[in-house]
């Protein structure tokens, strides 16, 4: 093999088969047909003289060759993205664009409004906006700021705690406005609660529900802080939420005090490869204070 039968559209090729280990997985993360994903790899295989991956019923297992190619492929990649940061980190002009992921509930929440602020007042400056409960890699530039809560922030990022996140229960206000409030947390035990599914990934929030008997009154469960608001909306039980989403909210009503077993701290983060950046110094400054005022 020489470095001309080689090229980097080849390794990606061999990176996203060995990754997925099928190739309408493959096209899928590479935006192109798995035919096309076909006769790439059959074309590839045929210059280089070598099988590069094992076909069976459940899928594409890379050959050793394959193995070799794919962590080739893994390393230029890494130096991609690291070159593309070095790179941005030159940027000294308010211009360009940021992309910043956040959660749903932070976004509508708390966060739209200040964006439309920061984009008035910079109007070169275009905001990508990633609307996930999953975490993006700021490794990989799949985003350049995370906005989320978190109780551990990963120590190969930098960044500022920008506040807390206060929860507290809330219930349906037509059926608990006139009832005295905030109620004790063992008072409402044995109400019928909404609660956290397991995909929602909230290990803390499950563990409190699990306590208290409130998960045995726990028969309604949704994926995402939205839903659970929606459903206790709906009169389906009393939930727990991040306190500006639920005092937001007319059709709810605060029930308790705040739980302090589940404050989360809010952070805002970058990579450390552009922390330099004009435009993500100044908007990690102007919307970080905002959150800290809010």
């Amino acid at each position: 093999m020489n470095e001309q039968r080689i090229r980097w559209d080849d390794l990606q090729i061999v990176w996203a088969i060995a990754d997925t280990g099928t190739l309408s997985g493959a096209g899928r993360r590479l935006g192109i047909s798995h035919a096309t994903v076909f006769r790439r790899l059959t074309d590839m295989e045929e210059r280089l003289g070598v099988a590069l991956f094992e076909r069976s019923r459940t899928g594409y297992s890379p050959s050793p060759a394959g193995e070799d190619l794919a962590a080739v492929a893994n390393r230029v990649e890494t130096d991609i993205v690291a070159a593309e940061r070095r790179l941005a980190g030159k940027d000294l002009k308010l211009s360009g664009s940021i992309r910043v992921t956040t959660t749903d509930t932070l976004f509508t929440g708390l966060l739209a409004p200040i964006f439309s602020d920061f984009r008035s007042n910079y109007p070169e400056i275009s905001l990508e906006v990633v609307i996930s409960n999953q975490i993006h890699s700021l490794s990989k530039r799949e985003a350049d700021i995370a906005i989320r809560p978190t109780r551990n922030p990963p120590e190969t990022l930098i960044g500022r705690r920008v506040g807390d996140i206060a929860l507290a229960v809330y219930g349906q206000r037509v059926k608990w406005q006139t009832e005295r409030r905030p109620l004790s947390i063992t008072d409402l035990s044995e109400q019928p609660w909404v609660g956290p599914d397991v995909h929602m990934g909230d290990t803390t929030l499950e563990k409190w529900m699990s306590e208290g008997g409130r998960a045995a009154q726990c028969h309604y469960r949704v994926d995402t802080m939205h839903g659970m608001q929606v459903a206790a909306r709906g009169g389906s039980g009393i939930t727990v939420l991040p306190c500006y989403l639920g005092d937001a909210d007319p059709q709810l009503v605060r029930l308790s005090e705040p739980v302090p077993a589940l404050t989360t701290e809010l952070w805002m983060l970058t990579h450390p490869d552009l922390r330099h950046v004009t435009r993500i110094r100044r908007f990690m400054d102007e919307v970080g204070e905002r959150l800290r005022r809010t």
